[in-house]
Formats: C-alpha cells, structure tokens, sequence
C-alpha cells in the first residue's frame, strides 16, 4: 500500500492564510484568479470577502494557501479585524498605473494593517499590478522597492491580464512563509 504518492486532495503539510488589500480596481481578484486558474478576464469587483484554495508545493513541502479576496471600497470595510486575524502572509496591491493607489498603501492600508493584524511575524509582499500597461505608469520600480523597505515588504511588479511574475508573488511569499 506505500505507493502513496502524497498527492491526494486533503493531504497538505502546513496551511496558510493569506491576504490581498489595496484600493478598489488594483487587480487583486485578477491577480488570485490568474494564480488560480489560467485566466483573468476583467472581474466584477469583489462584494465584502471572497477566497480561493491554492494547493502548492514549494520547498518541498505541499502548502495549502487560502487567499483571501477584499473589496476595496469604504463601505465593505467593517469587516477588516476579524478579516486580519491570523493572517500568516499579506498582499498590499497597486496599480503602477495610479498613484493615488499607491500612495493610499502607506497612508491607508498599511496603518489598518498595522492596527489589526495580529500576527508579528506576517510575512508581507508590494505588489506592483498592471506592468502591462508600461506606457500609462505612474509610478515607478524605484518608488515601489523603497515604500516595500520601508514597510518591510518583499516586492514584485506583476501583470494579472499576461500573468507575468503572477506565480512568482505567491510562489516567493509561501517560501518565505514555510521558512520562517
């Protein structure tokens, strides 16, 4: 019977829970559909929370990721205390083609961080959307790998609609995660 190749569906050494924040828009719902699945057609923006199951191997052991999905407007925005509780890894989200969603990482979103999470040793990640769409930026790769020493963030710039560097964030924050 020791044919057992691990791969059955429940079988998972360490799980965690990771979120997405940023404004509304950034491209958080493409960028957790894209690693999901193979595609990310524009989203309907997310009502209150929304999260996804990602088995993958990494370091050599199989981790389970729960990835939760926020809406970014004001109005949803009760729930955020028991949406960080126990949170192991954070994805902050801009989009490199607007700044205020960037500026609005340190000024909004890494303060309620701050506040709520309960979890010292988060692991957390800058991620800089829409690269895709280099013309339009508006923010530049220096900018974003200051801001993520500064909030002590590991940084990547990704595009959710040609999947660059999509699999990369998830992919380096749970080898952080299972190390540390």
């Amino acid at each position: 019977m020791g044919s057992s190749s691990g791969q059955s569906n429940g079988s998972y050494d360490l799980s965690f829970k990771i979120l997405l924040i940023g404004d509304s828009g950034v491209g958080k719902s493409s960028l957790l559909v894209s690693f999901i699945s193979a595609s990310a057609e524009d989203l309907a923006p997310t009502i209150g929370v929304d999260f996804k199951i990602k088995l993958l191997t990494v370091g050599g052991k199989r981790l389970k990721l729960t990835i939760w999905d926020t809406a970014g407007q004001e109005k949803f925005r009760t729930l955020t205390s028991s949406y960080y509780r126990g949170a192991q890894g954070i994805i902050l989200v801009y989009d490199v083609t607007r700044r205020e969603t960037f500026t609005n990482l340190s000024d909004v979103w890494a303060k309620e961080l701050e506040l709520y999470s309960t979890n010292q040793e988060c692991v957390k990640m800058l991620v800089g959307n829409k690269v895709d769409r280099d013309s339009e930026r508006a923010v530049s790769r220096e900018e974003g790998n200051t801001l993520a020493k500064e909030l002590g963030c590991m940084f990547l710039e990704c595009s959710s609609k040609t999947r660059e560097n999509v699999e990369q964030c998830f992919k380096e924050l749970a080898l952080k995660l299972n190390f540390s």
